[in-house]
């Protein structure tokens, strides 16, 4: 077994699933953790914006994955695409969460004492939203890697998925027979 998965591109199939990865998980924390702060900070734009990223939070990926491939073919894009949206919504929301927790008490303090928003953020806010956003990443890498595997099992021509589809529908060990266990 561990002969076939070489003879047939073993360390580009990871190499390919792990570019999808960290580009599409990268992209997804710098995007998704200042757009949390930024909801998180504005009351009425958290309150206006929170169904519909509850709504788009609760939409299955894979549903979603016969639109990206069309709209950005089977190549590489598409897979980004599916693992950033795997991975946005679980840091988006759990750093506005993380903003909402701020002790009111002590941000009342910090304005008395003539305290800008920019330094109440970079010292209060960030500071206390840190554990939402470590939570949000923790949530995200697992969601992302069930996107990568999933959108290569879908629509791909390498990576793991792609690995894991062709092995299935090849008989890769002499004398197996389909639904015969090893």
């Amino acid at each position: 077994m561990c002969v076939w998965l070489f003879a047939h591109g073993f360390w580009n199939d990871i190499g390919v699933s792990a570019v999808e990865f960290v580009c599409g998980f990268g992209l997804s924390l710098l995007v998704g953790a200042p757009l949390g702060i930024f909801l998180g900070w504005h009351i009425r734009l958290r309150a206006m914006f929170n169904p519909l990223l509850s709504a788009l939070n609760a939409t299955p990926r894979v549903a979603l994955l016969p639109l990206l491939i069309l709209w950005l073919g089977i190549g590489i894009e598409s897979k980004i695409a599916i693992v950033f949206l795997g991975a946005i919504f679980p840091i988006v929301m759990n750093v506005m969460a993380g903003m909402r927790t701020l002790d009111e008490h002590l941000l009342r303090c910090a304005r008395s004492f003539g305290a800008t928003d920019r330094q109440i953020l970079l010292t209060i806010a960030l500071p206390s939203t840190l554990p939402f956003l470590i939570a949000g990443i923790r949530l995200a890498v697992g969601r992302a890697l069930i996107g990568v595997v999933v959108g290569e099992l879908v629509a791909s021509t390498a990576g793991i998925g792609h690995m894991m589809a062709m092995a299935s529908a090849s008989r890769f060990c002499k004398g197996s027979k389909p639904g015969h266990r090893m």
